[in-house]
């Protein structure tokens, strides 16, 4: 009775905590995900500060220089985002009408082909089409006329990197400083795990996020779509979010090309551009870039995208797969947390995955091993 007692006491102080973390991280969501989102980008640009010390350059000086060369390459490319969300707003009452007249043709054609004509779904379909297009257009002029507030918390992110980058032993000696000794060298274990996995993931990640912002805009105007500049960056900041974003990224411009300009034919182009682009952002870019350091299972990756976004949104989505890829590296760690660690890893499937050499079995291309053993 009295195990079973401390069991419940146990579980209810779990949850209770849980409880607490949440309440904790969506009411000062405003304060917390800027600095969450300084750690990663800390560990981005940590190697190419470790190596201006290791070449003799002082430490505050390699900080100060790699943060303005990053603010550099990172305003140039808001600038360039700026120009076309502004050229793209202001033609946005001209869009909105080439919208609308697409959609009465597409009604009219939906109605011949049927022979049948509702009054009602029309007015339905332009009254939602026009209510989100009124919705994205203020959401863009938000964008664009950002607020004081916005711009404050984004413009104290290089000061937190920056000192992140600067006390980084300091941290790592608090660290140690909390642990009895013999703990040590299992701490800087986990500290040097999750410092590789990290820095490999967010410089990975974001080499493809450039190198997509590229591919896509030099495709989007090689096929003729309109704003492929501002579709193409759009599309490629959107992989920053796994999995939601490659399939976000690419309804972007499809959307655009279908509804807006009205061109099926350059839809299907767009379609079998961005389905040729994800082949190789998923079996090219990505296992060559980033690797497999970040060794969460597909379910997992979701749930904490969906639950990053219920709490902290956008930037929650951002930061979930990095700081979940985190805590899986503290349960490897530690024996009685392996059974998380195994239940958010990729093991124990290795049977049921789909693999080139099963594929040439199931189509006769490969023969089975024989069994040396039966001989």
């Amino acid at each position: 009775m009295a195990k079973k007692y401390r069991y419940i006491k146990q579980l209810a102080f779990i949850l209770l905590f849980l409880v607490l973390l949440v309440f904790v991280l969506v009411e000062a969501r405003e304060f917390l995900y800027p600095i969450f989102i300084a750690i990663l980008f800390s560990y981005l640009l940590y190697p190419v500060v470790s190596k201006l010390e290791d070449w003799g350059v002082p430490r505050i000086l390699a900080n100060l220089l790699t943060i303005i060369f990053s603010m550099a390459v990172a305003i140039g490319l808001v600038v360039l985002l700026y120009q076309q969300l502004s050229a793209f707003l202001t033609d946005f009452p001209n869009l909105e009408q080439k919208v609308m007249q697409n959609l009465d043709k597409l009604q009219r054609e939906i109605d011949d082909e049927f022979g049948e004509y509702s009054m009602q779904n029309e007015h339905w379909l332009r009254q939602q089409v026009g209510s989100a297009l009124a919705f994205s257009g203020g959401f863009l002029r938000n964008v664009l006329m950002a607020t004081a507030d916005t711009l404050v918390k984004f413009g104290l992110m290089p000061v937190y990197i920056f000192l992140m980058l600067y006390y980084r032993n300091k941290f790592e000696d608090f660290l140690l400083r909390l642990l009895p000794a013999y703990r040590h060298p299992q701490a800087e274990r986990i500290i040097n795990d999750i410092s590789q996995v990290t820095k490999h993931y967010m410089g990975g990640i974001v080499t493809v996020v450039l190198i997509l912002c590229v591919l896509n805009t030099t495709g989007l105007f090689l096929i003729g779509v309109e704003y492929a500049v501002l579709l193409g960056i759009l599309s490629a900041l959107m992989n920053f979010i796994p999995y939601f974003g490659t399939l976000i990224g690419g309804a972007i411009p499809l959307l655009y090309t279908f509804v807006v300009m009205g061109s099926p034919s350059k839809a299907l182009l767009v379609l079998i551009f961005f389905l040729l682009v994800q082949f190789t952002e998923n079996n090219i870019l990505t296992p060559n870039i980033t690797g497999g350091r970040v060794n969460i299972n597909p379910l997992f990756t979701i749930l904490s995208i969906i639950v990053g976004g219920m709490i902290w949104g956008v930037p929650g989505m951002f930061v979930a797969v990095p700081y979940l890829a985190m805590f899986k590296i503290y349960c490897d760690h530690h024996k009685a947390l392996n059974a998380y660690s195994f239940l958010l890893g990729t093991e124990g499937t290795e049977e049921h995955a789909i693999t080139l050499d099963k594929i040439k079995r199931m189509l006769g291309l490969k023969k089975n091993s024989p069994n040396r053993l039966s001989s």
